[in-house]
C-alpha cells in the first residue's frame, strides 16, 4: 500500500534514548524491591507517557511494598533516567534517511513537549519535522490509547488509514493500530533485545524494520 505520510515515534526510533540509563534504572528499582531486568523495563514501560508509566509503576510498588510510593521515589528514578542525557545521539542512519525522505513526516511521542523538542534539537533532527512535532501531553490519553496518532493525523491533514507509523514499543504499536494506521515495528535502537521484533509483531506491527537503511529502501520501493 502507498502512504501519504509517515509518523515517527521519537525515543528509540529517532533518538537512541531508551538504552541510556536503562541498567541504572533497573538497579535503582531493585533497591526498592523490584525484580525488573532492563529487558523487562523495555517490554513493560517503553512508549508510555509519564503519568501512565508512574501509575503502572506505583501499582507494582504497592503490590511489592504494601504502601504507595512517596514522590521521592519517582524523583529519584527520573534523575537516574536523565543522568546520561548528554550522551544522547540519533539512532544510526536517521539523519541520512530523513534527509532523503519524500513523504510528509511528523513526530508523535509520549515525551513531554519540552523534552521532545530538546532531544530533537540536540540530535540535529528537529529541522526534518518542524512544525509537525506532537507530544502526548496535548491529548487526553497517552499510548497505548490512539489519541496522539489521531491528533497528529488531524494536524497534518492526512486520513489515519493513509498514515504509516514507525514504532519501537508494544504500547506504541497498539496505539497506532487502534488509530487505524499501518504500523511498522522498528528495532534499530540500542534497547531492542532478543525477541523485541516478535513482540512488536504480536502487538500488531505488520512489518519489522531492522534499521534506517532498510526503512529508506522499503519506502522507496
Amino acid at each position: 500500500m502507498q502512504f501519504d505520510a509517515v509518523i515517527f515515534d521519537c525515543d528509540g526510533v529517532l533518538v537512541d534514548s531508551e538504552i541510556l540509563g536503562l541498567d541504572q534504572s533497573a538497579a535503582y528499582l531493585r533497591e526498592h524491591g523490584f525484580g525488573f531486568t532492563p529487558a523487562d523495563l523495555v517490554r513493560l514501560f517503553t512508549g508510555l507517557r509519564d503519568d501512565v508509566f508512574f501509575d503502572r509503576l506505583g501499582e507494582e510498588y504497592f503490590t511489592i511494598n504494601g504502601r504507595a510510593p512517596e514522590a521521592a521515589f519517582f524523583d529519584g528514578l527520573l534523575a537516574v533516567r536523565r543522568s546520561r542525557r548528554d550522551e544522547l545521539l540519533p539512532v544510526p542512519g536517521a539523519q541520512a534517511a530523513l534527509a532523503a525522505m519524500v513523504l510528509p513526516m511528523a513526530v508523535a511521542s509520549s515525551s513531554r513537549t519540552q523534552f521532545l523538542v530538546s532531544k530533537l534539537k540536540r540530535t540535529g533532527l528537529y529541522r526534518f519535522f518542524d512544525p509537525h512535532i506532537y507530544s502526548a501531553d496535548r491529548v487526553a490519553d497517552g499510548k497505548p490509547a490512539p489519541d496522539i496518532f489521531l491528533y497528529t493525523a488531524e494536524k497534518i491533514a492526512v486520513e489515519p488509514a493513509r498514515c504509516l507509523v514507525i514504532e519501537d514499543s508494544e504500547n506504541g504499536v497498539l496505539a497506532g493500530c487502534a488509530a487505524g494506521m499501518t504500523v511498522w515495528g522498528f528495532v534499530g535502537g540500542g534497547h531492542c533485545f532478543d525477541g523485541h521484533g516478535q513482540a512488536l509483531a504480536r502487538a500488531g506491527a505488520v512489518r519489522i524494520v531492522d534499521n534506517f537503511t532498510d526503512l529508506a529502501a522499503l519506502l522507496d520501493a
